[in-house]
């Protein structure tokens, strides 16, 4: 028996979860809408679900925002404050400025960008127009996000073209007419469709603003499934033109459809999360009443890499706030006792030159393992045979640079999210322990630390179940 539902990451109460949408700081708090199937466990009746938090890690979830209608999914998209109101959607009195959404209705063989608003801060929520606002006529056309470019003065949406590996850029001064701008890609990975992209700024560590274009592919990805991919250039409003070559966001198998925070209250932050799962096996993880969940909320950055530019994460700030029980880590060995079901902080300094190796296990044996040398960072976990493309080894090089190798693991249950070198590699992978993990094993010429974290979410007695192994 294994208690799965994580004890940080955002899971619904019930049924169906997969890609984030709408993720905007408005009216106080932090909003995570998502994809959502509020009748059963499956992929269907897409909605969007609702939560909130005021920390980006304690969640709240409400009832669904946005919810199913015949012929009208409701798949991906994005939402903003419209500060001064150039949508029009605002009236006279509101308490706050409108928070609209852009969102992809789908029916039989058509889908096209349609508006829904919130006048309250993001709490309630209303469809704003019966009519689509941007509509190709096409039968895959799908999740908007959406920015406001302030030099050219108008909001910009990115919206993927599927089948032909595009992202169309289109600008509006109102939210509700739309032009098409320009056309990015095919580029970088292309065996399988893409999905759900992002264009948004970032400050390097130099101070300079670049832009990012990321999307997100259904096949061919650092471990053959899914993956999210990026490019570092620049825009000027109307096109967006790469610096460099693509690069994969993630190498673990259960990242896929991050998208960034849009109004966050520090400007010069940028935070995204994405649905931590892979559709190779999605439909089929052994949890119940819930499927699906978040990544942590991560923090982006862009250093340098070479002669490019390497997007950087860090779990979010916040959750250092979360740390208790610190238990120091002196080589070559040493063994730390969790409490099932607890999670943990894992920081670790290992010489370039050494090797690493850490192993979580459960009563029944060893669940996952992370190791480090020669350059690559690896991690290893079993699986069920009734879950395909579950068990594997998943690796990732590492770049050149200091002598030592930073590490950060970051345990919750049913996963691990591991980042090294400052950042610049993440390697994000589900688990399924045939029972909870209670030990940390680490072998190496390493210093560092293992913090246990207090749980954010709660977990309920139902959780508890048979995975099956």
């Amino acid at each position: 028996m294994s208690i799965l539902r994580p004890r940080l990451h955002f899971t619904a109460r019930q049924y169906w979860l997969n890609d984030p949408n709408g993720l905007v700081y408005a009216g106080g708090a932090y909003h995570l809408f998502y994809q959502h199937n509020p009748r059963a466990n499956e992929h269907g009746y897409m909605s969007w679900g609702h939560a909130t938090s005021p920390d980006l890690l304690t969640w709240t979830e409400h009832d669904v925002a946005l919810p199913w209608r015949e012929r009208h999914d409701v798949f991906s998209g994005s939402a903003v404050v419209d500060w001064h109101n150039t949508s029009g959607l605002g009236q006279p009195g509101d308490p706050h400025p409108p928070v609209v959404a852009m969102y992809t209705a789908a029916g039989y063989y058509h889908q096209a960008q349609h508006l829904a608003l919130s006048r309250d801060g993001g709490t309630t929520w209303d469809f704003a127009t019966p009519k689509p606002v941007l509509d190709e006529g096409r039968q895959d056309f799908r999740d908007p996000k959406t920015v406001w470019h302030a030099v050219s003065g108008q909001w910009v949406s990115v919206v993927v073209h599927p089948n032909e590996r595009q992202i169309g850029v289109y600008g509006s001064p109102d939210l509700q007419v739309w032009q098409p701008l320009s056309t990015f890609g095919p580029a970088g990975g292309v065996d399988g469709i893409w999905e759900v992209p992002d264009l948004f700024p970032l400050t390097d560590s130099g101070g300079h603003e670049r832009w990012v274009m990321k999307v997100d592919v259904f096949a061919g990805g650092p471990q053959g499934g899914t993956g999210a991919q990026y490019w570092v250039g620049d825009f000027d409003g109307v096109t967006f033109t790469p610096t460099q070559d693509a690069r994969w966001a993630d190498h673990g198998r259960d990242f896929y459809a991050a998208i960034t925070y849009s109004d966050l209250p520090d400007a010069g932050r940028r935070v995204w999360l994405a649905w931590m799962n892979s559709w190779d096996y999605a439909g089929v993880l052994p949890t119940h009443p819930w499927r699906g969940a978040m990544t942590l909320p991560r923090e982006l950055g862009l250093v340098r890499d070479g002669s490019g530019w390497v997007l950087t994460q860090e779990p979010v700030r916040e959750l250092d706030a979360l740390r208790q029980g610190r238990t120091p880590l002196i080589g070559p060995r040493q063994e730390v006792e969790v409490v099932a079901g607890q999670p943990l902080d894992l920081t670790v300094t290992v010489p370039r030159s050494s090797q690493l190796t850490v192993a979580f296990a459960s009563e029944s044996g060893t669940e996952a393992t992370v190791r480090v040398g020669g350059g690559v960072l690896s991690l290893n976990r079993p699986g069920p045979a009734d879950v395909p493309k579950f068990a594997g080894t998943h690796t990732a090089s590492l770049p050149d640079g200091a002598a030592d190798i930073d590490l950060r693991v970051i345990l919750d249950t049913c996963s691990l999210e591991v980042f090294a070198c400052g950042g610049r590699v993440g390697l994000t992978d589900l688990l399924l322990p045939s029972s909870p993990i209670v030990r940390v094993t680490v072998e190496g010429q390493t210093t560092g630390e293992v913090w246990m974290l207090r749980p954010s979410m709660p977990v309920e007695a139902a959780d508890v179940q048979d995975v099956g192994r």
